[in-house]
């Protein structure tokens, strides 16, 4: 079998899927939505999304294992954490913001919910935009590029 037969029956290799074995579950996304918001104790991080006390503990210790968030103490007696966001974290908030505004405009029902505003006060509308030449995201303008290796990415800053 030659190689680009053997590319053709593997699933495609990407930065989404191995982001997924992290992010893709309801409850790391809610955690980490409500640290966005400054919410960093446990039990109101549970209140907030709904989840049980033993899914959370398991989310949160996957979210600090791989970095994006990291546990505090903040009281010895009980000894008691709170949990914030690391700088890969914090970049997760602008895919909740994304989601958020799919999520408005698609998945539409009666139930209220919150909308996200910028500190300015305005609706916050995330838009996509190339690094390089500035010009937005549309469909179409995407294209993968070589396959890498995590290790050769260097974080932008």
């Amino acid at each position: 079998m030659k190689p680009t037969d053997i590319a053709k029956t593997r699933p495609r290799a990407c930065f989404i899927a191995a982001g997924l074995e992290v992010l893709g579950e309801r409850w790391a996304l809610l955690a980490l939505r409500e640290m966005s918001l400054g919410v960093h104790r446990f039990d109101q991080i549970a209140v907030n999304t709904g989840a049980s006390r033993d899914i959370l503990t398991s989310r949160l210790r996957t979210l600090e294992d791989h970095g994006i968030i990291e546990r505090i103490q903040y009281s010895e007696r009980p000894p008691r954490h709170e949990y914030h966001l690391t700088k890969s974290g914090a970049e997760v908030a602008p895919i909740l913001v994304s989601l958020a505004a799919w999520s408005s405009t698609w998945m539409r029902d009666e139930t209220p919910r919150a909308s996200y505003r910028h500190s300015c006060g305005a609706n916050l509308k995330p838009v996509l935009t190339c690094a390089e030449c500035g010009e937005e995201f549309k469909v179409g303008s995407l294209m993968l590029g070589p396959l890498v290796s995590a290790a050769d990415v260097t974080p932008v800053d």
